[in-house]
């Protein structure tokens, strides 16, 4: 395998009796990139994470992280990585930093190496304040922090996060999100699922994954502008009955609702003005509209529904 890329996979299928959770995944994920995962619950992000960890097996198909093969090296993979699931097990009667030399212990952590790891990480998370305090005391926000500083012990060198700020507020959305470029700036490898498309945007490269298969890939300014269709945003009083009716024009290649405002796909820029003066005619109100670039949420909206 190429040594400029940290995960790789060839036709990678996981199957629950009838149900495909991962369908012929194919990916390449180079060494100090920010890869997003994205799509909605069920789309089978997680089983995703749990192949390339090791966790679970694959049907079928094959996939290599840091030069290891999921099929026969798995534990030597483990060694590598660093894992936050949905459900990251800290120990809540435990402290901050009795959490952290935990995690230490069971990744073998050399004794001498633990003070200076241990402070880095603690001022990395802004956890040094909060070092004594029960973890089952601390924030949600705090708590992902610390799961990320028990996964970093070790030094890992590709950081796997599976949806790690959810249910966590707008605040610590941020914050954890500057870690991880921190992060990036030491040229460690970090795969990330959300189901966020504003997170999403925050990534190197994303893959948008339905149904276990992906959609689309690449950076996020070129997903965008992948539809290569003109889309107009229309504000109006109401959005369902507008809907309605700009379904029916000619030209219009979709359409959806988001809050009191529609976004129109086009055929050609041209038929903007057909869209206003149909609204108009027909009853529907209009207060304003404007061109845009498509959203992430378009884009995804669109291919599901092709």
């Amino acid at each position: 395998m190429n040594e400029s890329i940290a995960i790789k996979t060839a036709g990678l299928t996981k199957s629950f009796g009838d149900n495909i959770a991962v369908d012929r995944l194919n990916l390449e994920i180079r060494k100090g990139e920010l890869f997003g995962l994205v799509g909605p619950d069920g789309a089978g992000k997680t089983t995703t994470m749990r192949l390339l960890t090791a966790i679970l097996e694959p049907t079928s198909g094959e996939a290599w992280v840091s030069g290891s093969s999921i099929q026969t090296d798995g534990e030597r993979i483990k060694e590598k990585i660093g894992y936050m699931s949905q459900r990251f097990g800290l120990y809540e009667d435990l402290t901050v930093i009795e959490n952290i030399n935990f995690y230490a212990d069971l990744y073998e952590v050399p004794k001498k190496e633990r003070p200076s790891r241990i402070e880095r990480l603690l001022g990395f998370s802004n956890l040094m304040p909060f070092k004594e305090r029960l973890a089952g005391k601390l924030s949600g926000g705090m708590k992902q922090k610390l799961g990320l500083a028990c996964a970093l012990i070790h030094t890992p060198e590709v950081l796997f996060l599976d949806e790690p700020t959810n249910g966590v507020d707008p605040v610590s959305r941020r914050d954890f999100w500057r870690i991880l470029y921190d992060l990036l700036r030491e040229e460690v490898t970090i795969f990330v699922s959300t189901a966020y498309l504003d997170e999403a945007e925050r990534c190197t490269r994303i893959g948008l994954l339905h149904r276990g298969k992906i959609l689309i890939e690449g950076m996020p300014v070129n997903v965008k502008n992948s539809l290569g269709l003109p889309m107009i945003e229309v504000w109006s009083d109401d959005s369902r009955t507008a809907q309605e009716i700009v379904k029916g024009i000619a030209g219009v290649k979709g359409v959806s609702i988001y809050g009191d405002k529609l976004h129109v796909t086009l055929d050609a820029k041209e038929t903007a003005e057909k869209v206003v003066n149909t609204l108009k005619s027909e009853g529907g109100t209009i207060k304003d509209y404007r061109e845009i670039t498509p959203s992430l949420e378009d884009v995804f909206i669109s291919m599901v529904e092709k």
